[in-house]
């Protein structure tokens, strides 16, 4: 059994949950607690965050401005392998947790802390995604997730302890909440509660980062991003930073109802979940990537990447950011990528995104191979040996078929 820790550094959003864990950590293990609040665009202001920290008597406040290396170095190298679990989800929450477990680690070592804390719950996939990014940035930490050790099961319980321990709630968390609700720069996601029965429409309200389709503006909008290797780079001609760039697109899709995707997954962990997703930006910059793509891959590239994607995605969702694996496959994508460079005109009109128009100085579409018109590069005739050819085994197959 690992000896009670001196010092654990808690991700804490200044939430009631982790308020509510950092005074239990404290009382529990009588240690010292680090909070460690990440902005990851989530669009709340995190000051609030380090007051109540403050007040709740942590004993070091760290919070930290993350999202130009959560889009640069996380979602950026997702967007090169096009990566969609289970063929429409974006990853929203997946991407974000190894960034935040890295960083928590390092600060553990920075102040001296022998533990780490999440408020994951033990149904769901998050505390899969911290504990085995801890794990791979320091073996020997020491984990805690109180949400699998307290006896604090019950919203009753939880306010219970919240008022005997002093810990303020706002009235808005005094009663059953709605629905739970994630939030970073590449996505919002809703779950829970309103949310359980897949047979039901998910309500407008639970919309925050897009208008709804029908109510978009009636006259499309037509915006071009530029690629450079594979990643965008900027929009309508105007440079821009990665988490700048995504919160352009993230204006410009919802504005347009891009996004919304209500998803019933397979969770890492067994169960299946319904979740309302919004990725407007994301939306955007994926289409516009395949785009690229189609003009300066070649075929077997880029059916390649197609069938490496699912594997790839994959390893996200189940919290395998940090494995071999993982490194191993996007060595393979971003060698892909070093020609994917130039620009995509796309149109954004009432819930959809499409590529009107692409260009590359690495192109390898040739309108002169390809032309109806009459050409001097491709002899017609070349193809009856190539169809004679892939058409042998068929024949041969077919006199077998026949019991020839």
């Amino acid at each position: 059994m690992s000896a009670a820790p001196q010092k654990v550094v808690l991700a804490y959003s200044g939430g009631l949950d982790t308020s509510i864990i950092l005074k239990w950590l404290k009382s529990e293990y009588g240690c010292e607690v680090v909070t460690f609040t990440a902005d990851l665009g989530q669009g709340e202001e995190l000051e609030p965050a380090r007051r109540k920290a403050e007040m709740m008597g942590a004993a070091e406040i760290v919070v930290e401005d993350l999202r130009e290396p959560f889009v640069a170095d996380y979602v950026f190298p997702m967007m090169r392998a096009n990566a969609l679990y289970e063929g429409l989800y974006l990853l929203g929450t997946s991407i974000a947790r190894p960034l935040i477990a890295k960083r928590q680690i390092e600060i553990a070592h920075a102040t001296g802390a022998d533990a780490v804390a999440h408020g994951a719950t033990g149904k769901g996939n998050d505390q899969v995604r911290f504990e085995l990014g801890y794990y791979a940035c320091d073996p020997s930490i020491q984990v805690i997730a109180p949400w699998r050790e307290w006896d604090l099961n019950s919203r009753e319980k939880l306010l219970a302890f919240a008022e005997a321990n002093q810990i303020p709630i706002a009235k808005d968390k005094r009663g059953e909440a709605p629905f739970s609700v994630d939030a970073n720069l590449l996505h919002t996601s809703a779950e829970g509660k309103v949310l359980e029965d897949p047979a039901e429409e998910a309500p407008e309200y639970v919309y925050s980062r897009s208008v709804a389709p029908e109510a978009a503006p009636d006259q499309p909008t037509y915006i071009e991003v530029a690629f450079e290797r594979g990643d965008a780079v900027a929009i309508d001609g105007e440079a821009l930073s990665p988490a700048a760039l995504l919160t352009r697109l993230n204006e410009l899709g919802g504005a347009n109802g891009i996004g919304r995707l209500d998803l019933v997954e397979n969770r890492f962990v067994g169960m299946k979940s319904r979740g309302i997703y919004e990725t407007p930006g994301g939306t955007v910059l994926l289409a516009a990537h395949r785009g690229m793509e189609q003009i300066t891959l070649d075929r077997g590239a880029a059916h390649l990447k197609d069938e490496l994607m699912p594997r790839y995605a994959e390893l996200i969702y189940n919290g395998l950011w940090f494995s071999p694996e993982r490194e191993m496959l996007q060595a393979a994508i971003d060698h892909s990528q070093r020609f994917v460079t130039g620009t995509v005109r796309l149109k954004l009109y009432k819930g959809s995104v499409s590529i009107v128009g692409r260009r590359s100085p690495h192109s390898l579409y040739s309108q002169e191979h390809v032309t109806f018109e009459e050409d001097s590069v491709y002899d017609q005739r070349d193809a009856q040996g190539f169809i004679k050819l892939n058409a042998l085994r068929l024949k041969l197959w077919n006199r077998q078929q026949q019991g020839g």
